[in-house]
């Protein structure tokens, strides 16, 4: 039997738009079901002590933010602890300090190039209890220089014994090896080095990592690594070359870890609206890595299910106005529900201090004051969304919709439709050149635009709440909230904290089959249809 259902919601204040239906199913077959903490983060190794703290002095901040996630999740996000800087941080066993980096302005603005890590950076892996990790070893320039493999042999055990306490994710080894020969931050290999040089130099490198962990943390023998950790369509050190010629000989590679980004922060034409509140571009982007990813996983060398090991909207650290922007958390959402429906095992969203698309940033500096940004609200709905996956068996499935600038996902447990997320990417200003900064005098009306959905076989009446990840624009780069609740520093260092200005406990009754919601542009609504 089908049952018809309405959901009717008051649009005071916003001008009315167009009204469209569409058919998803109540029920669904799949077998597919996404893994604990979907919703993770990766943190910029030369970042790391920042957002972590030490022993004597851990970042409650960020400590907080991971929490916050986890009271929808039922788990701790995992963090990948990597990047650039991961090929660059050499061991020194004299240095009090947990890094000591050296910036060149000439090779990066955002991070140091010259790096020397000690005993204490492996404080922080135990300064947020619940999270689990993964650590990056230095390829760019441990397999090709005798103080790199030092820094391998001799950090192995430091690292290992940090993540003896339940805490430790996976390894990885090396950062997108693919751009070792053009690096703007420092070439380290020539352009003749290909996929079997690759293989070679991950495989006698991990076989290294392993037998230092046998010797020091036998418990944790065997588990393995993340990889290749590059952007699986790049020709110059082609993945699926690398997966033939035996990367995953020895069977350790336990994720299979792409790298992805929308576009880049300096690249010609790339904009709110265009480029990052723009289904399709996500949709293209994650489709390729899903298509190469089959391909390799068809060639008979093992398996290893898929994740991205990191990504976000801008690489080179992301654009200001763009990715710190409202705009950016909404296409978070888009492009992490897409992932889940599309095979992805989880998600790591890139951030190090001071980044332009970081969720927060974890402390003061000269450039960026603490605090939680735009992002990090798209990462809390995704969650919202998703559930408590350790109790439940979540899938996801998109649901095809008119415009670019519109997305809507269908979230099941077991078989049964339990929520849907509307995202309306509809670009909304309410700042002059949409900067974020400076308002509007007289900003135009609001538009609110009407999604319906016919859902098949729903053998279930009864009321439908909905919860609003809000701003006051796509452009807007504070005010952020998600069903009233505000996660911001200067509020409660991070916890939730309930907004009173903020209208919240919207619950719809139904009628006449059909779940009819309306979504002011730039913005996005979580409906619980049981």
């Amino acid at each position: 039997m089908t049952v018809r259902w309405f959901v009717q919601l008051l649009t005071v204040g916003f001008a009315q738009a167009s009204v469209a239906t569409y058919s998803i199913n109540a029920h669904t077959d799949t077998k597919s079901y996404l893994p604990d903490a979907f919703v993770s983060f990766s943190i910029e190794f030369s970042s790391f002590p920042d957002f972590a703290g030490n022993l004597s002095a851990p970042n409650t901040f960020s400590y907080n933010l991971l929490s916050n996630l986890a009271n929808f999740s039922g788990s701790k996000p995992f963090v990948r602890v990597g990047g650039n800087t991961q090929d660059y941080a050499l061991y020194n066993a004299s240095l009090a300090a947990a890094i000591n980096g050296t910036y060149d302005p000439k090779k990066s603005k955002d991070y140091p190039t010259t790096i020397y890590i000690g005993d204490a950076f492996f404080e922080s892996y135990n300064t947020w209890p619940g999270v689990r990790f993964s650590h990056g070893f230095n390829l760019g320039k441990g397999a090709i220089s005798a103080q790199g493999w030092d820094t391998l042999v001799r950090t192995a055990p430091l690292a290992c014994k940090a993540l003896s306490s339940n805490n430790l994710y996976v390894w990885e080894y090396g950062n997108e090896p693919n751009n070792f020969p053009t690096s703007a931050q420092g070439i380290v290999r020539p352009k003749t080095w290909g996929d079997k040089d690759f293989t070679y130099e991950w495989l006698n490198g991990t076989r290294e990592i392993k037998k230092q962990i046998r010797r020091h943390c036998p418990e944790l023998a065997n588990a393995g690594f993340m990889a290749p950790s590059y952007d699986d369509r790049v020709d110059n050190l082609n993945a699926t070359k690398v997966w033939q010629d035996g990367l995953d000989e020895d069977g350790d590679v336990k994720w299979y870890s792409v790298h992805n980004y929308i576009d880049g922060a300096t690249s010609p034409g790339v904009t709110l609206q265009g480029t990052l509140m723009n289904h399709s571009r996500s949709v293209r982007d994650v489709d390729e890595q899903v298509a190469e990813y089959k391909r390799i996983m068809a060639t008979p060398r093992g398996y290893a299910p898929l994740i991205f090991g990191e990504t976000n909207s801008l690489y080179n650290q992301g654009k200001p106005g763009l990715s710190n922007s409202f705009g950016a958390a909404l296409w978070g959402v888009d492009f992490n529900l897409y992932c889940a429906s599309a095979g992805f095992q989880r998600v790591h969203m890139h951030q190090g201090t001071d980044y332009r698309y970081q969720a927060w940033q974890p402390v003061d500096t000269g450039k960026t004051a603490r605090g939680t940004k735009a992002p990090y609200y798209g990462s809390i709905a995704v969650a919202a969304a998703l559930g408590d996956l350790t109790k439940s068996s979540v899938s996801v499935s998109s649901i095809s919709l008119s415009s670019d600038q519109e997305a809507a996902y269908a979230i099941y447990e077991g078989t049964r439709l339990k929520r849907i997320m509307v995202i309306n990417m509809h670009g909304y200003n309410t700042t002059e050149d949409g900067a974020g900064t400076t308002p509007l005098p007289n900003p135009r009306k609001r538009a609110s635009r009407s999604f319906s959905f016919v859902a098949k076989n729903m053998t279930r009446e009864g009321q439908i709440s909905v919860q609003r990840l809000m701003a006051n624009g796509s452009d807007a780069i504070t005010g952020v909230t998600f069903d009233g609740w505000s996660y911001n520093w200067e509020l409660d260092h991070g916890r939730p904290f309930r907004l009173r200005n903020v209208t919240t406990g919207e619950v719809l009754k139904s009628r006449d089959g059909v779940i009819t919601v309306q979504v002011p542009d730039s913005s996005a609504a979580l409906l619980h249809v049981e």
